[in-house]
């Protein structure tokens, strides 16, 4: 772990505060601080995100520490999309997810910029590792929600929210497609880059196995979910800890080398 003492870093460590401090002061009862607060952390994390744009010179999509600058800034965004069109509370675990995913590019990735190698210099790089950025934010909020249902709590006083399992599910219904387009453009990419869709790589596996997991959940649900709502959650929380290893392990294991080892 090592404090990045630049301009990047600075940037990055005001919009961990700024969402830290929007978390505590929503739990505290003030929710037009806390989403003031908020709003002021995903303007420093668009600011952060574009500097590295121009720093790097390309679409900071390249590596972790890019991977995660994206993520922070993706937050509010989809909280704000959740929130007034899917009627879907929880808020104040956003801004937590918002810091907790800028950890890693604030204290842990290297920031030095990375020569964009040939395979990575088609138009489809930033689309395809951006739809799955976006899928795993989606998905990240409805392990929340899940985690709520399992433990019987709600997430917001306001009655308007749906449950948190239907919030899982619409979640979910949302996530699904965009890791299902994210495998496309891979395969697209991959047969235009190395001549196959497919190419057995483990990120392309683990990737492959995070999309099952989901599909597992819309079976069961559609199945059993009305029954036993408690293991719809649990499919949930499953396809999160699957997607960890795609994003995290994959990446940083030696047990997996592959095509995607630029990534570390």
């Amino acid at each position: 772990m090592a404090v990045k003492y630049t301009v990047q870093g600075l940037l990055i460590y005001i919009t961990i505060a700024a969402y830290l401090l929007a978390f505590v002061t929503m739990l505290a009862g003030r929710r037009r601080a806390g989403q003031t607060l908020f709003v002021a952390g995903f303007l420093a994390a668009v600011i952060s995100f574009v500097y590295r744009w121009c720093d790097v010179r390309h679409v900071p999509l390249q590596n972790l520490f890019e991977i995660f600058l994206f993520l922070g800034a993706a937050c509010y965004p989809i909280s704000w999309f959740c929130r007034r069109i899917l009627r879907i509370g929880g808020q104040w675990a956003d801004m937590l997810i918002g810091a907790v995913v800028l950890f890693p590019a604030g204290f842990v990735f290297n920031a030095q910029p990375m020569q964009l190698p040939p395979a990575l210099q088609s138009w489809l790089f930033a689309p395809h590792v951006a739809v799955y950025m976006l899928a795993y934010i989606f998905m990240a909020k409805a392990t929340v929600q899940a985690a709520l249902q399992l433990s019987g709590a709600r997430p917001d006083i306001e009655n308007t929210w749906l449950p948190p399992e239907q919030a899982t599910y619409e979640l979910i219904a949302i996530g699904f497609p965009l890791l299902t387009l994210g495998l496309v453009l891979g395969s697209w990419w991959g047969k235009l880059a190395w001549g196959n869709y497919w190419g057995w790589d483990p990120k392309e596996l683990w990737s492959l196995a995070s999309w099952l997991v989901y599909l597992g959940y819309f079976h069961w649900r559609y199945m059993f979910g009305k029954s036993r709502p408690a293991l719809n959650s649990l499919w949930a929380i499953m396809g999160m800890a699957a997607i960890i290893i795609t994003l995290l392990w994959v990446n940083l294991s030696q047990l997996f080398p592959g095509l995607h080892s630029y990534a570390t």
